[in-house]
This record gives structure tokens, C-alpha cells and sequence, in this order.
């Protein structure tokens, strides 16, 4: 049943491939080896995840600049089309004989005014801005994390789709040679009928598996092109290549190396370390929150020019220009905010207690998943014996089927039995096969050693 589903997924990416036109693509030759490392570069997720950790490091920069000096400039410009009036008693040596009332209207400004401010602003204390440094140096870490663990992805994928084109191809040769023994067979049996020593329904029988033969060959050969596209799209190498995997699979199942590997006990996974990091950033921001119960403190000074002028011209004039500078220091106290950093302080103690919960969790399922990992491969590389068993068996009988048959003690019905068992136990043999080695990369996984 897996190995049906695995061809109709498979399947799906057959829309649009056509053979002719590898005449036309240039050919790459890869190992398994270089195949992962070509997707570690050119892969999209790991593209992405690496771009991830140059903005990590862009945000430290930027957290740090945030404790350096800021300096600003302003220049402003104001033509008052309406002068505003103050009121000054009309009494005393502002008085004014000519004029009734007890106020005498006064105009303060001028038509045109002009100021060029520079301002320089530098933080003295702000516990929240070392807080906030480390926290962005523990996302870069993340970062860091978060790509690796997209890097082993990468890895499990173009492995499996490297073991899919192995396999197919193995399956593409045995195939051929199937055909190759029953067109041979065919030839010999119509030679027969054309004597007198064989029927009709001897050829025919021989021409129904020919024809199934046929119509397996061209089911494989479209497995194995699009196994290779769906490898190509897990290496990230562009459509227009066409690709030749250079491994074979006596190289992926070695005994020794298999046995090595279950016996291993692994090591950390990058998924703790994810973990980790991230009850590092809730501690942080518990920290923060605390900080921020302290005062702030900041420096500033301020230059400043300042020109006025009653028509635009002699706005400019140098004898109408005046300095202005004043040094200070600022300090902010926090005195009641409506409890609201003792209620995000409760949040980040929950946050720790749920993330140490996972942290439990997370180990218990990793090593639930070594424990499966270990037994998926060991019934794999059993079932893969008894297969392979099974395969040498149904050759047996096939090339006894086939001596009894040239020898005229056996029929022809059961050469054709006998080669449609072979054909179901190397089909058999094959799917147990890409079972192991993809039980195989899960282990490697689920121990942590992926490379």
C-alpha cells in the first residue's frame, strides 16, 4: 500500500515533463554527497533560513545603536500672515492718553522668522537597553538554531529523493532484462507454434506478459523522471538541467555502517537548543519587564540659531541672527502604571512553565522516535532479507519453469506463473528496499547525526 502512494505522489509531477526535451538540457552528474551540499546553498528554505540570520545580526546593530548618541537637526521657516496681539494695561508708563480704553493692544513678532536647531540626545541608564542587547544577540543564536534545523530537513528530503532515483533506476534495469527474457521466450515459443509443438494460447499467454512488461517500463522510466525533478526541486538546481545521480545502492547499505548506526546513542537535537533559546528570550523579557521599575536617565544639548526679519530679504541679515545652546539632564521615574508590568511579568512566569512542560515533552517524543527509528530499521532490513530471499527464490523457479518448459516435461502456463511471481518479488524486493534506506535517514534524524 506505502509503495502505491508513494507512486501516485510521485505521479503528481509528471504534468508538464516531456523526454524530448532532454535533448536540450545540459546534463550535471552529482553524488548523494554533493547533491546535499548543493542543496544547503541553493535550496530555497535554506537560502531563507540563512537570510534569517544576517537580519539577526542586522538587529543587534540596531539595538546597539540605540545607546549611542542621536543627533538631529531642524530647520524651520515662518512667514506670520497675522501678527498675534497681547494686551498690556493701559495705565502707568504704558499708558496712552489717546486711547479710550483701559488695555492697550500690543503686536509681539515680526513678518518673518527663521531657526536652525541641532540637538544631541545620550542615554545614561536605561536598563532595558542592556536587557534588550542581550535578548538580540540570543535571537541571533535562534536564528542559528532555526537554520540548522531547516538544513536538516533539507538533508532528509534530498536524501529520500536521491534513494527514489536510485531505486527506480535499479528497477528500470531489472525491468529491461525482464523484457529482454520474455521477448526472448516469445521468439522460442512461436518458433514452436510455427512447428506443431506449441498452441496459440502458449503465445498468447507469453504476449499478455510481454504487453505487461511494456506498460510496466513505461510506468518506470516516468517514475524516474519525475523522481529526479522532485530532486532537483529539493537541490534547488534549476529545471532546465538535466540530472545524472552518480551513486549507486551497494554504497547505501552497507552492513557495517547499518549496524553502527543503531547501535549509536546520538546527540543533542536541534530541536532542544531551539527550545533553549527560547526560554532564554521569555527570561529576557521577564528581566525587561523588572528593569523597567527603574529610572532613565539622559543626557541632551541643544545649539541653536534664530533670525527674524520684517520683509523676506533682511530675514537672512547676519545682525539679525542670534545663538542660542543649553546643556541638560533628563530622568524619567515609572511611579504607578496601572499594574501593567507586574501583570506582564505574571505572563512571562506562565510562558517559562509552559515552555519547561514542552522542554519535557520534547525529550520524551525524541526519544520515543529514536526507539521507533531504531525498530522501523531493523524490520525494514529484516523484511529486505526476507524479500531479497523471496526474489532468488522466484528465480529458482523461474529458470526451472523455463528448462522444463525447452525440455517439453512443463508447460507454458507455467514459465508465465513463474515470471509473473518474479516480477511481483523484485517489485516487492525494491519497495522494501527504499523502505530501509528511508528508515535508514529517519534514524540518522532522529539521533541527530544527519550530514
Amino acid at each position: 500500500m506505502g509503495s502505491i502512494i508513494r507512486v501516485a505522489l510521485l505521479g503528481m509531477f509528471l504534468l508538464g515533463l516531456s523526454p524530448g526535451k532532454a535533448f536540450s538540457q545540459e546534463i550535471v552528474k552529482f553524488t548523494l554527497e554533493e547533491s546535499i551540499q548543493y542543496a544547503l546553498e541553493n535550496n530555497v528554505a535554506a537560502q531563507n533560513a540563512l537570510l534569517e540570520t544576517y537580519a539577526a545580526e542586522a538587529s543587534i546593530g540596531e539595538r546597539t545603536a540605540q545607546g549611542l548618541p542621536q543627533i538631529n537637526g531642524n530647520f524651520d521657516f515662518t512667514k506670520n500672515l497675522s501678527i498675534p496681539v497681547m494686551f498690556l494695561p493701559n495705565e502707568g508708563p504704558f499708558a496712552d492718553p489717546d486711547n479710550p480704553s483701559d488695555v492697550l493692544p500690543v503686536q509681539f513678532g515680526v513678518n518673518y522668522q527663521s531657526g536652525i536647531t541641532l540637538t544631541v540626545e545620550q542615554m545614561l541608564f536605561n536598563g532595558s537597553y542592556f536587557v534588550g542587547l542581550k535578548a538580540a544577540k540570543t535571537y541571533r543564536e535562534l536564528s542559528e538554531f532555526d537554520r540548522k534545523k531547516t538544513q536538516n530537513d533539507v538533508i532528509v528530503n534530498v536524501k529520500k529523493a536521491y534513494f527514489s532515483v536510485l531505486v527506480n533506476r535499479e528497477r528500470l534495469e531489472l525491468v529491461e532484462a525482464n523484457l529482454a527474457r520474455i521477448d526472448t521466450l516469445l521468439r522460442e515459443t512461436n518458433a514452436l507454434y510455427r512447428e506443431g509443438f506449441a498452441e496459440k494460447i502458449d503465445v498468447s499467454r507469453i504476449k499478455v506478459q510481454q504487453n505487461n512488461i511494456l506498460t510496466e517500463l513505461d510506468r518506470i522510466r516516468a517514475a524516474i523522471l519525475v523522481s529526479k525533478e522532485l530532486l532537483k526541486i529539493q537541490m534547488g538546481l534549476p529545471k532546465s538541467y538535466e540530472l545524472v545521480v552518480t551513486d549507486n545502492l551497494d554504497e547505501m547499505n552497507q552492513p557495517d555502517d547499518i549496524r553502527a548506526l543503531i547501535n549509536q546513542e546520538g546527540s543533542q537535537r536541534v530541536e532542544i537548543d531551539q527550545l533553549k533559546t527560547n526560554m532564554d528570550l521569555v527570561r529576557l523579557d521577564l528581566k525587561n519587564n523588572h528593569v523597567k521599575y527603574l529610572p532613565q536617565l539622559n543626557a541632551n544639548f541643544t545649539y541653536q540659531r534664530n533670525g527674524a526679519g520684517q520683509s523676506f530679504s533682511t530675514t537672512w541679515d547676519g545682525e539679525n541672527w542670534f545663538t542660542g545652546s543649553f546643556v541638560g539632564l533628563s530622568l524619567s521615574v515609572p511611579i504607578f502604571d496601572g499594574l501593567s508590568k507586574s501583570h506582564k511579568i505574571q505572563q512571562n512566569r506562565i510562558k517559562l512553565k509552559q515552555l519547561e512542560n514542552q522542554r519535557v515533552l520534547l525529550e520524551n517524543n525524541i526519544a520515543l522516535e529514536r526507539f521507533q527509528a531504531r525498530t522501523n530499521l531493523r524490520n525494514s532490513l529484516k523484511a529486505l532479507e526476507v524479500q531479497e530471499e523471496n526474489r532468488e527464490l522466484a528465480r529458482e523457479v523461474y529458470d526451472i519453469a523455463r528448462i522444463k518448459f525447452n525440455e517439453g516435461v512443463g508447460s507454458n502456463l507455467e514459465v508465465v506463473e513463474a515470471d509473473a511471481d518474479l516480477k511481483e518479488a523484485e517489485t516487492n524486493y525494491f519497495g522494501a528496499l527504499y523502505d530501509a534506506l528511508v528508515a535508514k535517514v529517519d534514524l540518522e534524524k532522529a539521533l541527530g547525526i544527519l550530514k
